[in-house]
């Protein structure tokens, strides 16, 4: 077995992926210390945005104003999702460091949530992948449900490799391989990220896990076993799962840094700063997070 990365990027989703389906809307206010704080804690990379509908996702309304009022840390990269060229206008305005868009790994799912193929999907966003590129831009592709799918069960691993090649072919920056739903675990890990890596360059592919069945945190080391140093997380494990009710969804960043910590794996990220927007950003939505490590220093600094 490969000795273990040094470094880890982690690229906190939390102000995106993790807030947009709470259903009471969160103000821009909250969202903006909610990033400052993130940001001050020293994260590489937030996802900060979303450039699609209000309709669709009414909880993204205000990404424009909170991409104008967040205090932008040097060198990190802030992200906005935009899933057409309306959104990346948007997100080019917003001052965007880079752009994010998306794909399945299984056609049902593909089917089942925007009503086209794998790949009418991703030819939609040829016209984005370019003027991002035109103006320099950095372009990440999430690929979902790719170690299962709600719809369809289990997903070929010959799926993800097709999806991995036609991101790659679109001259994505990194891809990220995500479990949708958060049914993976250590062996099919490495053999999804395996066959991910084929196709791409190994330290530009992320682990994007959920903890629906407690696995994320095995399912990150496992994936650390082979080699893969970039991981999303959400603070406090903002973000529920829509497929699997009750469940968690995100991995919770303090629990992946603190477990990382341990390891000796450097990451740049102040763990203390990291609890602090979790219990910010809990405390205004009115309910305990699900961090156990979060929670425990929490307890811990209480006394």
């Amino acid at each position: 077995m490969n000795a273990l990365p040094r470094k880890v990027k982690i690229v906190e989703v939390g102000p995106r992926d993790g807030l947009q389906n709470e259903k009471e809307s969160v103000p821009a206010d909250v969202k903006v210390q909610l990033v400052d704080m993130l940001s001050a804690a020293g994260f590489p990379n937030i996802e900060a945005a979303s450039f699609v509908s209000p309709k669709w996702v009414p909880q993204m309304a205000t990404s424009a104003e909170v991409m104008a009022r967040i205090a932008r840390r040097p060198g990190a990269i802030y992200s906005a999702l935009t899933p057409n060229m309306q959104g990346f206008e948007a997100a080019l305005a917003a001052k965007a460091d880079e752009v994010v868009i998306f794909g399945a790994a299984s056609e049902a799912f593909s089917q089942k949530n925007i009503n086209c193929s794998i790949a009418e999907s991703i030819a939609r966003f040829e016209p984005v992948a370019k003027a991002a590129k035109d103006n320099g831009l950095r372009l990440r592709a999430s690929i979902s449900t790719a170690f299962g799918c709600p719809y369809q069960g289990e997903v070929p691993l010959e799926s993800v490799a097709d999806v991995v090649r036609r991101m790659r072919d679109l001259g994505c920056d990194e891809i990220d391989i995500a479990d949708t739903i958060g049914v993976s675990t250590p062996r099919k890990t490495q053999a999804v990220m395996e066959t991910a890596a084929r196709e791409f360059h190994l330290d530009r592919i992320a682990g994007h896990f959920h903890d629906t069945y407690g696995q994320a945190l095995a399912n990150i080391y496992a994936s650390l076993e082979i080699g893969v140093s970039i991981f999303h997380s959400s603070v406090s494990g903002l973000g529920g799962c829509p497929y699997a009710k009750g469940a968690t969804g995100n991995v919770a960043t303090e629990d992946v840094i603190y477990m990382l910590n341990g390891l000796g794996i450097e990451t740049g990220i102040d763990l203390d700063k990291v609890v602090d927007a979790g219990l910010f950003i809990t405390g205004h939505l009115g309910r305990k997070g699900v961090s156990r490590a979060g929670n425990a220093i929490a307890a811990k600094r209480a006394g």
